[in-house]
């Protein structure tokens, strides 16, 4: 991979990223707590949820891959959440009574995107063709690389946001 590869590799993940932060702040814009809470049947998640979850998943996994500690922990925001569950809990697995126990409102959940955003943009602008390159997980055949993760993270944020979106829109139609 050339530098330009590795540039246009950087440029596309900011950009997919970026959407992701613009649907996070579109879903939780004008979001009350009785939309926040909203599930519309008794195993659906919430958009508190929804949110929350693809948040932790985005703070862990690249926090991981940057090797550096996640804001969940370092920044204060396990604390202000106060949720009932370990601290390396990220949602999953999760059943409908741990899914009931996540409650935030539209600010809290905002922010905190937002400061797992920024981190995730810096890690993204210091990537280069070795660390795209470098396995983080070993689990996998074939091992799990930077730039798998990365798209792991980017279409499980997509695919949460989507369904938060859709939560959202049958509670404004009901």
């Amino acid at each position: 991979m050339s530098a330009s590869d590795t540039e246009a590799a950087r440029a596309i993940l900011r950009d997919n990223f970026e959407r992701i932060r613009e649907l996070v702040v579109a879903v939780t814009d004008g979001l009350t707590t009785e939309m926040s809470d909203y599930r519309p049947g008794p195993q659906a998640n919430s958009i508190a949820w929804l949110v929350w979850h693809l948040t932790r998943v985005q703070d862990d996994h690249v926090s991981d891959a940057a090797d550096v500690e996640q804001a969940w922990t370092s920044r204060g925001w396990q604390e202000r959440f106060g949720f009932p569950f370990p601290t390396t809990d990220i949602g999953y697995g999760h059943d409908s009574a741990q899914v009931g126990e996540v409650h935030a409102d539209a600010q809290l959940l905002a922010d905190y995107h937002g400061d797992v955003h920024l981190a995730t943009l810096e890690y993204i602008d210091e990537l280069t063709t070795d660390e795209l390159e470098r396995i983080v997980d070993r689990r996998w055949d074939p091992p799990v690389t930077v730039s798998v993760r990365l798209v792991s993270v980017i279409g499980d944020c997509l695919q949460h946001l989507g369904q938060a979106a859709y939560v959202r829109g049958l509670y404004e139609a009901s």
